[in-house]
């Protein structure tokens, strides 16, 4: 009956997501699958994005109206940005042996990278798939930050409620553990064997912790795309984590993440588009894009000291339509990457102060208030403000114009400084919004396309 029934909810749930989102999907080497997304801001319904014939993979905001596992309670935008902090404090502490871009690609020539580590954070953004033969469903958090796809399994004597079913291994006919003489088991230092079957185990930058056996299963995007063999992380002790959900998706640079693992599939191509508002959709696609002469490249760059990122150039910012005076220098010597899982653009203190300065200046009509966490320029929350424009500029003459939701968070300015210039910088989720952005790992680019998610 189990069998029987699982595909029918499975195909419920699907025709229920449609309802947010309805793009199409098509199978075969190379397609474009699209996921759905949604982003930060309260809200009771999920509007459809428009002009598009794409089929959803259903990807939204943990905590908006299109969430499959919809929350009894949302976090603050106090703990949003407490959570971030935390993902940030890792990803600083693991720049810090970072040099100068020259310096790096002297040291890609002659250096091994070094262990990966990954950071958690809010985890707000989320995908729906079917681990198993038959399906069941699983709800992760969707991370370009993380290698290791992972979810908790059966029997698990160490794990947090979900509001999902565990992952029942017995129940499927196509779940294998992975022995230690494997080759795959050497593919990542979070990997190792205490017996003959190869675990796994990972520490994010909250200290939460996962553990548990490296493992083969069908892994299920759509219903009419599946991929076998998928290697992921069968939890069986997973700490502190920021519950009620599955697991992770790991959308990183490394070995095992479902990028890698599906480069012949779908070409080492994806991308996403993030909503302005939660109660929107978005989506993340895997393949090629659609041909667009609206859509920018910037080179994409590695640091050999943490394979898992996506690095670009951030060469100048903008307000109003203006350069902001801020010496090149702290831009050529500074370190950027793209990252779905930060929340805030972090920037060097000097090019923070520097865009704090104007944009105050441009906001004098507006009543500011005290500030919300990390976030020092904050306005009335009871009043609907209107930004100044501020864009960021790349190299390869890429200008990202960030839409009105992509410069706010909680009526705040959404950008922070670091405590020095040489902690490196981030740019966060809230800055791309509405922009589908294009993660070319095989010709090594990044797109951004501008109002992608209409």
């Amino acid at each position: 009956m189990a069998s029987v029934l699982l595909p029918f909810i499975r195909s419920l749930l699907f025709s229920l997501l449609l309802s947010c989102n309805p793009y199409a999907v098509h199978g075969g080497a190379n397609s474009h699958h699209v996921l759905g997304s949604d982003s930060l801001k309260p809200a009771t319904a999920c509007s459809k994005p428009k002009g598009s014939n794409r089929t959803l993979l259903a990807v939204t905001h943990r905590h908006g109206p299109c969430s499959p596992i919809p929350s009894k309670t949302r976090p603050t935008p106090g703990e949003i940005l407490r959570l971030d902090q935390l993902r940030l404090n890792y990803l600083q502490q693991m720049a810090s042996s970072h040099g100068s871009r020259d310096t790096r690609v002297q040291e890609s020539q002659t250096s091994l990278p070094a262990k990966l580590g990954t950071a958690l954070g809010s985890a707000e953004y989320v995908v729906t798939v079917g681990y198993g033969t038959p399906e069941q469903d699983q709800t992760v958090n969707f991370d370009t930050g993380s290698d290791i796809s992972w979810i908790q399994c059966q029997p698990c004597p160490d794990c947090y409620p979900q509001q999902e079913n565990y992952f029942n291994p017995p129940q499927s006919s196509s779940y294998a553990s992975i022995p230690c003489s494997s080759p795959e088991c050497s593919l990542s230092s979070e990997l190792y064997c205490p017996n003959p079957t190869c675990m796994y185990n990972v520490t994010y930058g909250d200290n939460s912790t996962t553990a548990g056996y490296l493992s083969r299963e069908t892994l299920t995007l759509s219903p009419s795309d599946a991929v076998s063999g998928f290697i992921f992380g069968c939890g069986q002790s997973n700490k502190r984590l920021n519950g009620t959900l599955a697991g992770l998706m790991g959308l990183g640079r490394g070995n095992l993440s479902l990028v890698s693992q599906t480069s012949q599939k779908f070409g080492n191509v994806f991308s996403y588009c993030l909503p302005p508002t939660e109660s929107s959709a978005g989506y993340l696609t895997f393949g090629e894009p659609a041909p667009s002469d609206t859509i920018s490249y910037t080179p994409m760059h590695t640091d050999p000291s943490n394979p898992t990122f996506y690095f670009v150039n951030l060469i100048a910012i903008s307000l109003g339509g203006q350069q902001l005076a801020i010496q090149p220098s702290v831009f050529s010597s500074t370190t950027f990457f793209l990252d779905s899982g930060t929340v805030i653009t972090r920037l060097p203190p000097s090019a923070y102060q520097v865009l704090r300065s104007a944009f105050q200046s441009s906001m004098m009509n507006y009543t500011m208030r005290g500030s919300s966490g990390i976030l020092d320029t904050c306005y009335d929350e009871n009043v609907d403000i209107k930004p100044a424009p501020v864009a960021l500029h790349f190299e390869g003459n890429v200008t990202l114009n960030l839409d009105d939701s992509g410069i706010l968070f909680d009526n705040c300015l959404a950008f922070a400084g670091h405590e020095k210039d040489s902690d490196g910088g981030i740019i966060g989720n809230v800055q791309q919004r509405t922009f589908e952005v294009v993660y070319d790992l095989a010709a090594e680019k990044i797109g951004l396309q501008p109002n992608a998610c209409n």
